[in-house]
């Protein structure tokens, strides 16, 4: 069965885009089979992953709205390949801005994602979502699919304020949609030890929520700044790079995450 995570962030630009696409890569490197779902009208996941999405014959869009299936919608990533690092896409593009409001008057309008992900739930260990930042129909369809949600953050006060109201958010819908759904950590990202402000909240992380806090610290780091530009992840644009060894120890951990049972949201 597929591991199925949200990466998720009510605050914008903490990196859940760059998370997502390193993630899958890292994943895929290291041998598992990754479908990525790019949640976010704005289709920065897509094109991340050499994906031109101006170019889709179908999207997420269409398997929302006109329940086409995500085995007809998927495409692969194939300028990855060569790597060793490639991945299924279910592609976004502008078109998806609308789907909320058609999807409004839909039957089962929350977890028409979970019908259409059920279908491909044997060709993948890892479903990824790289859920749009803010609390949208489009990402509520994604909380109600997965079975845990990855946050990244940035170790700086107002993160602090944001992962509030996000646990917030993860427990409501725990309560009311998805009962599997927990939180499988917090990923520390754009991080610089130099900082003392950053080490400071890091060790509040720490303290608060103890092992649901992942080891590995994904660094500030211009390669991964970069690679987006090229319609690559990191992983792929500068393997050597701290930042994408970074994300390869982080999809090992993840890995090792996902085979052991989690506790439930915790406060």
């Amino acid at each position: 069965m597929a591991r199925i995570f949200c990466v998720a962030n009510q605050k914008g630009g903490v990196g859940k885009t760059t998370t997502s696409v390193n993630l899958a890569a890292g994943l895929a490197k290291i041998g598992q089979r990754v479908l990525l779902v790019d949640l976010d009208p704005q289709g920065n996941a897509t094109m991340g992953s050499g994906v031109d999405k101006r170019a889709l014959a179908a999207s997420l869009y269409e398997v929302l709205v006109d329940g086409t299936s995500i085995a007809t919608a998927r495409v692969r990533a194939d300028r990855l390949e060569a790597s060793g690092c490639a991945y299924d896409v279910l592609g976004a593009n502008r078109e998806l801005a609308g789907a909320e409001l058609e999807m409004v008057e839909m039957e089962g309008r929350e977890r028409l994602l979970k019908t259409a992900l059920a279908a491909v739930d044997a060709d993948y260990d890892f479903v990824l979502i790289d859920c749009p930042p803010s609390l949208s129909l489009l990402t509520l369809n994604g909380l109600c699919s997965a079975h845990g949600v990855v946050v990244p953050m940035q170790c700086e006060y107002f993160a602090l304020e944001g992962l509030t109201d996000l646990v917030n958010t993860i427990k409501q819908v725990h309560a009311n949609l998805n009962k599997e759904l927990k939180i499988i950590g917090l990923l520390r990202v754009m991080f610089d030890p130099r900082i003392t402000l950053q080490q400071q909240v890091s060790e509040q992380l720490k303290d608060h929520f103890g092992d649901k806090v992942f080891d590995t610290v994904i660094p500030r780091n211009v390669r991964l700044a970069e690679a987006p530009s090229y319609g690559l992840p990191g992983v792929v644009f500068d393997p050597a790079s701290k930042g994408a060894q970074a994300f390869v120890s982080f999809a090992t951990e993840m890995v090792r995450r996902a085979q052991t049972p989690e506790a439930a949201v915790t406060t």
